[in-house]
């Protein structure tokens, strides 16, 4: 059956047949090409990519070749509804939308225990631009299945950006990585690498009542965390990160130390600057068979815990406006100006 035959009325009659998309075809290569917009199905939209965050995953997937050829990548997207399918109600043509691209099913064994990324549904992808899907977000289009549309859609305030409201998906999955570590009001975070989802997370603990100390190697995302509301920001190749954090936590050292950079050694010197029963988060993922150090000292009772899926719902900052995030460089669809990335800078 034709998609045509399954829209509303109200669908945006100026939809082109044809796509510009970033095609990955295998390791390292990703092609400009023309593709088909796809159709829609009943119970989905399809939404116009206004703006679409390049996450470090999916960087990681194309470098080292992870996922089999062809596929559209792009997951952290916002954009315009077009068209809409029958029995959808909650949104039509022209609506502005934030989308996720994976939603858990709340119901089973690991989503009553908040571990939503394994839940075997929400490994699902909600999302297309053709192909298998993985996301979709850098092309022109993107197909919204139907779990989506229902779950996982988010309609974008008026004063609210895209590229502000592309951050939905990322930002979600900090606030859930600050749930898993526990982090509490009043308590110091120190966060190392201090790219754009480090920002994020620092943005994140200090919204949730904590204390900020950024670490990254590049003077502009020192100054740059400053700006957002570090306490401290520190290149540990010229300061003295251990003393500076000792010297805001009396000596003890800090209650939580989130690693955001993808660099192994950031990991042994987390464990070093946070207090004794203190908690390590490890947020960055590592590539395939790294391994990662941990100090053999017991008697400290450290925790190391991993997170980086998102929380079940669609966090409140888009829909109240509160905690926006600071956004630079967004990815266009149609001018492919560059992104906000997960990628992180490595640390000694």
């Amino acid at each position: 059956m034709k998609a045509a035959t399954l829209e509303r009325e109200t669908s945006t009659p100026a939809v082109e047949t044809r796509m510009r998309a970033a095609v990955y075809r295998g390791k390292n290569q990703i092609t400009l090409e023309q593709v088909a917009v796809p159709e829609i199905q009943e119970g989905e939209l399809l939404v116009r990519v206004h703006t679409c965050g390049v996450c470090g995953t999916d960087l990681k997937k194309i470098e080292y070749g992870l996922a089999d050829p062809p596929r559209i990548f792009g997951h952290e997207i916002a954009g315009t509804v077009v068209r809409a399918g029958v029995h959808v109600k909650s949104f039509s043509a022209g609506d502005r939308v934030a989308l996720h691209h994976h939603i858990p099913c709340r119901s089973c064994f690991y989503c009553r225990r908040k571990l939503f990324s394994q839940c075997a549904f929400y490994r699902r992808t909600g999302t297309t631009a053709g192909f298998e899907p993985a996301g979709g977000g850098f092309a022109e289009y993107v197909r919204v299945m139907n779990w989506i549309v229902a779950e996982g859609t988010v309609a974008i305030p008026e004063e609210i950006s895209f590229e502000e409201a592309s951050f939905l998906e990322p930002l979600n999955t900090c606030l859930k990585a600050l749930e898993t570590a526990a982090l509490e009001k009043g308590e110091t975070v120190v966060i190392l690498g201090q790219g754009p989802v480090g920002l994020l997370l620092m943005q994140a603990a200090i919204c949730e009542g904590a204390t900020a100390v950024g670490i990254d190697l590049m003077d502009a995302r020192l100054k740059m965390s400053r700006q957002l509301g570090a306490q401290v920001a520190l290149n540990p190749q010229r300061d003295d990160v251990q003393a500076a954090v000792g010297t805001a936590t009396e000596g003890r050292g800090a209650d939580l130390a989130i690693v955001a950079t993808s660099d192994p050694s950031a990991i042994a010197a987390a464990q070093r600057w946070v207090r004794r029963g203190g908690r390590v988060l490890l947020f960055a993922q590592t590539v395939p068979g790294e391994t990662v150090p941990v100090r053999k000292e017991t008697h400290r009772e450290l925790q190391c815990v991993s997170g980086t899926a998102g929380k079940s719902g669609a966090p409140g900052f888009l829909a109240q406006g509160e905690g926006r995030p600071a956004c630079q460089s967004p990815f266009s669809s149609r001018e492919s100006r560059g992104g906000h990335t997960s990628g992180e800078s490595s640390l000694p």
